[in-house]
């Protein structure tokens, strides 16, 4: 019969690598507590038509990459592709604005987009998220962008730089996309078919394209900071302020205007010094009222934890692998002992010790193998005499010293 493999664009992540994630999950977890933000879990699915109208329905995410099905019912399901839109209906649906604003809230979860697998993006992959609600304040965004830059360095990595922009708002954008399609009039028929596409749809995210002929054709575009209204111009100045302040390495590109519709005034990514984006945010003052729900104004990021690994290695920063060592390997000798030394297992590790046991029933000898491979500190053999006199012959696996103890005696030298 033949074998059936994972599907592609999808990992494994065995026991030993685990460790690593594991790691890398409570530092995130750490920095959050440092700046009070609070976890929320959201569905692996969601109805479509919130991505649909959260995300933008002229955006590759929508038009190309979405897992979408219907279920038995004939619903319209997307498992999902990014954290924000899900987020912003649980906020909506479970009015958590009624709490005391501004909400702060990460998430750290999988996600789905069906794209070509490549090193360090996958079908299935995973997101460290912040979604900071109900405020406008260009101190918010500093926070965002602080609270990304901390994540990276508890992680050990360096030379990274945060590169920001505004997109303006709903007053100032619409003279800018004007702007921008008259400059491209002449220029759109050289550039590549999703790009015309976008002309007629989101022209600001040609200005995202990486393709040479498109690039070639925007060297002399008008620039989106020249079109800023008065209030897009003060709360990205006070951004810039904030990072001064704080010392984090910065620079603006006008061009940057990430690839998601909901975006209003700051967005930013974060870069190595090779020009990898390895996390991206900004804020997206509409998507609550897009939503059906309130205005409420907000900024956060996401940054892959698959790429957030690659950047480690790159940098030559080791996150411990599982070392599968245990502090104690029982091994019962004898049927009498496979039941009698239950209650040993369970005492020593109510005691907080890791202990494994021997199912084998092969022997000492072979136990005791078993006990070096998986680096067990000590082995407690346990044979049907010992058991009966209340007593445990407890073997030094690097020294090989061993010596009779009871339980009680045997807790006290572990440390339980």
């Amino acid at each position: 019969m033949e074998r059936i493999n994972r599907p592609r664009g999808t990992a494994d992540l065995l026991p030993r690598q685990t460790t690593k994630w594991q790691q890398l999950e409570e530092i995130a977890r750490e920095v959050c507590r440092h700046f009070h933000v609070r976890e929320i879990r959201t569905p692996l699915f969601e109805h479509t038509e919130l991505f649909i109208r959260g995300v933008g329905d002229g955006t590759d995410i929508v038009e190309k990459e979405m897992y979408t099905f219907l279920d038995k019912g004939g619903r319209s399901l997307t498992l999902r592709p990014e954290g924000t839109s899900a987020v912003a209906r649980a906020v909506l649906e479970n009015k958590l604005y009624v709490e005391s604003l501004p909400l702060k809230l990460y998430y750290l979860a999988p996600m789905f987009r069906y794209e070509r697998p490549g090193t360090g993006r996958l079908r299935q992959h995973h997101q460290f998220g912040i979604e900071l609600v109900g405020t406008e304040s260009a101190s918010a965004d500093v926070e965002v962008m602080a609270l990304a830059m901390r994540f990276y360095e508890e992680l050990g990595a360096s030379e990274l730089t945060l590169v920001l922009n505004s997109v303006g708002c709903a007053e100032c954008r619409p003279q800018y996309r004007q702007e921008l399609l008259e400059y491209l009039e002449l220029r759109l028929e050289a550039m590549c078919e999703d790009c015309q596409r976008r002309a007629g749809k989101n022209p600001l995210r040609i200005l995202d394209c990486k393709e040479s002929c498109c690039q070639a054709g925007l060297l002399g575009a008008p620039s989106i900071q020249e079109c800023l209204c008065e209030g897009c111009q003060s709360h990205f100045g006070k951004v810039v302020q904030g990072l001064e302040a704080l010392g984090l390495p910065y620079r603006v590109d006008a061009k940057l205007v990430r690839g998601l519709d909901y975006y209003t005034r700051t967005v930013f990514e974060v870069m190595t010094a090779t020009g990898a984006t390895v996390s991206a945010g900004g804020r997206y003052n509409g998507l609550y009222a897009e939503l059906g729900g309130l205005e409420l104004a907000a900024v956060g990021f996401g940054a892959g934890l698959e790429r957030a690994l690659l950047l480690l290695e790159e940098q030559g920063i080791s996150l411990a692998e599982d070392e599968y060592g245990v502090d104690v390997y029982l091994i019962p000798l004898g049927e009498t002992a496979e039941i009698a030394v239950l209650p040993v297992l369970d005492a020593l590790r109510r005691a907080g010790l890791s202990v494994e046991r021997d199912f084998s029933g092969k022997g000492l000898k072979a136990a005791l193998k078993r006990a070096d491979r998986i680096k067990a500190k000590v082995a407690v053999i346990a044979g049907e005499a010992e058991l009966v006199a209340g007593k445990l012959m407890v073997k030094e696996l690097e020294t090989g010293a061993q010596e009779l103890l009871s339980l009680d005696e045997l807790l006290s030298r572990l440390g339980g």
